[in-house]
């Protein structure tokens, strides 16, 4: 009799993805006891989940690992590869959502929508008038970062007429957008800085008091990439001693704790890293994770290797 591929599902995996791998698999939980360690052929792991190289060694039959996300930076990749793991992760189908999702942050912070909202539901337009926000027209946006989503974030900014510059490793020829090779000069000449790059050791703390201090206090932060890219110490002290003037998060660095500080704080934004949480892209990047896993135990080439 066949025995089916064991793989260890992390806890923080949806129903909709557990639900079809456990009908064709051997679904274990994550972490797994000592004595199921050794029979472990695959993971699949949330963004938001890393592994150590002590787990990898402790589960010597893996071979894959298959991120239900397009990031992958809690992931050893060189560690991966000198065991002949692979690794995937779930790109593109994402995009659109997660740029859709920085344009709404741009518009609430801006124009103060969720503070409006509970204008409205406190009765307080009953008796007076809701103050005057900001309109993004015109305003120069500084985007960290120009890749996919980069890109898509751009696009629907500069419909809003708003103007585009970026930062990354190089300037892109196909581009026409400004180009700046310093992150802190970028941040002095924006009204909004938005953070879309990868996460990681090389984008750790990117963001820090100097670039805050640069944007100054009539600029805004938009961070949809990663918690780690920003310092939030740093943002939790330029917002408290107001540097900088406002900010809209849907990702933070120790996820799902968020600083009190910034809770508190009426000139910041706060989401619950749902960037890309829509049915329709949630279960597009299940797909692509059943589908790496499928191609992965037949022997065929992988959907979306990372590597």
């Amino acid at each position: 009799m066949t025995t089916k591929p064991r793989v260890l599902l992390d806890p923080a995996l949806p129903g909709f993805l557990r639900e079809p791998l456990s009908a064709v698999y051997e679904t274990l939980p994550r972490p797994c006891s000592e004595s199921d360690q050794p029979c472990v052929r695959a993971m699949v792991l949330p963004g938001s989940a890393g592994v150590s190289e002590a787990e990898l060694d402790a589960h010597p039959a893996l071979e894959i690992i298959a991120m239900f996300a397009v990031g992958y930076d809690g992931i050893p990749l060189d560690a991966c590869r000198a065991r002949g793991i692979r690794v995937t992760n779930t790109p593109d189908v994402l995009t659109e959502d997660v740029a859709d999702t920085a344009l709404a942050l741009t518009l609430m912070t801006s124009r103060e929508l969720a503070a409006a909202d509970k204008f409205v539901r406190k009765g307080r337009w009953l008796n007076e008038a809701f103050p005057l926000t900001r309109s993004v027209n015109g305003k120069r946006v500084g985007i960290v970062g120009l890749g996919r989503i980069g890109k898509a974030i751009a696009h629907r900014l500069e419909a809003c007429g708003m103007r585009i510059a970026y930062h990354g490793r190089h300037a892109q020829p196909d581009v026409s957008f400004e180009y700046f090779d310093s992150l802190t000069e970028m941040a002095k000449a924006s009204d909004f800085l938005v953070a879309a790059c990868p996460g990681g050791a090389e984008t750790r703390h990117l963001i820090n008091a100097a670039v805050l201090d640069a944007l100054g206090p009539e600029g805004t932060l938009i961070n949809i990439s990663r918690g780690s890219v920003v310092d939030e110490t740093a943002l939790v002290e330029a917002i408290h001693s107001q540097t900088l003037g406002g900010a809209g998060l849907d990702v933070f660095e120790d996820e799902p704790r968020v600083p009190e500080a910034l809770i508190e704080s009426d000139r910041v934004v706060l989401l619950p890293h749902v960037g890309s949480a829509t049915q329709e892209t949630r279960g597009e990047m299940a797909r692509l994770c059943l589908e790496n896993l499928a191609a992965h135990f037949s022997g065929e080439p992988l959907k979306t290797p990372v590597c």
